[in-house]
Formats: C-alpha cells, structure tokens, sequence
C-alpha cells in the first residue's frame, strides 16, 4: 500500500512541478493522471501495485465529493447570475461526449 500511494502521490508531486515549472493553467493533478496512465501502459507500472489503494479511494469517494460540493454553495449568487449560459454548456457538452464516446467506440469495433 506505501508503494502504490508513493506512486500516485509522486505523479500529483510530477504535476504539480509541471505546472509550477511551465505556468501553465492546468490542473497539476490531470497532469498526474495522465503521467500514471503512461506509466501504466509503459508497463514501467504494474496496475497490481495500485490495487489495494484504487479498492479504498473508491469505496470513499463520497468523502472526495463532499468538499467541492460545499464549495459551490459559496458561488451561489455567481451560478444563479449564469445559471442559462452554464446549463446550456453542460447539457452540451454532455451531448458531446457521448457522440464522440460512441463514434470513438463505433471506429474501435470497425478495426478490430
């Protein structure tokens, strides 16, 4: 278990000095995932020695989702002045992603 949250808390670490060192105006922890998903398909990675960490951070996840929540009610008055202009965006791009997650899956199945 230290060395799968070595692992994950290294790449966040990786991210965060990618995003300190180049001032881009990404989340460092995107960046992270993204360097553990290289990782993983490198094979430099073993998805085995995440196992026991990935089975507790989902079985908690609730308690990941908690704090963003009650952030938002801070905004209140910011989300009721765009409400229409943030609804719209969402239902959007939701609809976005699903045309490109089936089209992505429909050209997958076509080339196997």
């Amino acid at each position: 278990m230290i060395r799968a949250l070595c692992i994950v808390f290294g790449c966040l670490a990786v991210g965060q000095g990618v995003v300190y060192l180049t001032h881009l105006r990404f989340p460092a922890s995107i960046i992270g995932m993204g360097m553990l998903f290289v990782l993983l398909q490198l094979g430099w990675v073993k998805a085995e020695w995440l196992q026991k960490i990935t089975g507790v951070l989902m079985q908690n996840l609730s308690l990941f989702l908690v704090p963003p929540c009650v952030a938002v009610m801070d905004y209140l008055d910011v989300i009721r002045h765009d409400f229409w202009p943030i609804t719209l965006a969402t239902v959007i791009s939701t609809f976005l992603v699903l045309y490109v997650s089936a089209k992505t899956h429909e050209l997958i199945r076509r080339r196997l």
